[in-house]
């Protein structure tokens, strides 16, 4: 099943979410990233585990999103899209100088996606902050690299998405994950 799971990477403001959202317009199944969704909540009930808080605490709920969300799309019969993947929260803590504890190696050891992950370069020209967002276009392209590195090192072949309208990063995914499209 691994086979039909297929994890969008790369830095914050390459378009990935925008590439995700334009192939779920398709009918392509997709979980969404956890980093936004976890941000606003803890916003809300006035928590700290946040990027720019408690980097510990925001890499232990990515983590617990991130297994929810392969578990989830592991039981959907067809291929589904991944907006990021447990071994990106081995990048994060990275990029942030933390320690990554062993179990995270071991989540990313056991729970697995497409050989080939599509990494989403970092593209200045599209690059914007929000309130979510807080990240440089320096610290955006350094996320980037560290994401490259984390998947290249636990054997995924890195996938560029071309820098390119949304339509045709739509039909680039589509191609390589063996569906037809726009």
């Amino acid at each position: 099943m691994a086979d039909q799971l297929h994890v969008v990477t790369g830095g914050p403001g390459s378009g990935k979410s925008s590439l995700i959202a334009a192939l779920a317009a398709e009918g392509i199944p997709h979980m969404p990233e956890g980093g936004r969704a976890i941000i606003r909540d803890q916003a809300a009930i006035g928590g700290d585990a946040l990027p720019w808080a408690d980097r510990q605490s925001f890499a232990a709920l990515m983590l617990g999103w991130e297994l929810r969300s392969h578990r989830e799309a592991s039981a959907s019969s067809g291929p589904v899209i991944l907006d990021r993947g447990l071994p990106d929260v081995i990048g994060y803590l990275r990029l942030c100088g933390l320690p990554v504890p062993q179990h995270l190696y071991r989540a990313a050891d056991l729970f697995r996606y497409n050989r080939r992950v599509f990494i989403a370069p970092h593209w200045p020209e599209i690059y914007t902050g929000d309130a979510e967002r807080r990240q440089t276009a320096g610290e955006a392209e350094a996320t980037c690299r560290a994401m490259a590195e984390v998947y290249a090192e636990l054997g995924y072949d890195l996938l560029p998405l071309p820098r390119a309208p949304v339509r045709e990063r739509v039909r680039f995914v589509l191609a390589h994950i063996g569906r037809t499209g726009p």
